[in-house]
């Protein structure tokens, strides 16, 4: 019985490799480096934590990210807001300071049925006509 797997395999042609065609190159591993991590290899760079499947299109380096809401989305959240104690209720109307939700635009999206003011650094046109048709007003921080 051998010792150890240099004398085990003396005299092999494969030494434990299969057939003799499969220790040629990176064809029988699957390729070299990250061939295939989106295809045969995809557990091994899963695991890892390192799947990348391409770039896509551009970012513009003068873009400024601003977070924004549409009005009918606020209009929905303000018993959430008013729980919270984001908004407050005077008398019927609903006062709101986007800043101190982190909003930084109102956009004119969607329906309100509430009175609201709100006030914030910057208004769609659309959002201005709908919060004063509604009977709100609109303040420019």
């Amino acid at each position: 019985m051998p010792v150890n797997k240099r004398s085990k395999y003396r005299g092999s042609r494969t030494c434990g490799g299969g057939t003799h065609k499969n220790r040629r190159g990176a064809g029988n591993r699957g390729g070299k480096g990250r061939a295939g991590h989106r295809d045969h290899m995809f557990t091994h760079y899963l695991l890892l934590g390192e799947v990348h499947n391409g770039k896509h299109g551009f970012v513009s380096k003068n873009k400024v990210a601003a977070n924004v809401i549409d009005v009918g989305d606020l209009d929905q959240l303000v018993d959430s807001l008013i729980s919270k104690g984001m908004a407050t209720m005077q008398d019927d109307v609903v006062v709101i300071d986007a800043g101190q939700i982190g909003i930084d635009k109102i956009l004119g999206g969607g329906k309100i049925n509430h009175k609201l003011n709100i006030t914030a650094p910057a208004f769609s046109e659309s959002a201005r006509a709908k919060i004063e048709e509604s009977g709100g007003q609109v303040l420019t921080a």
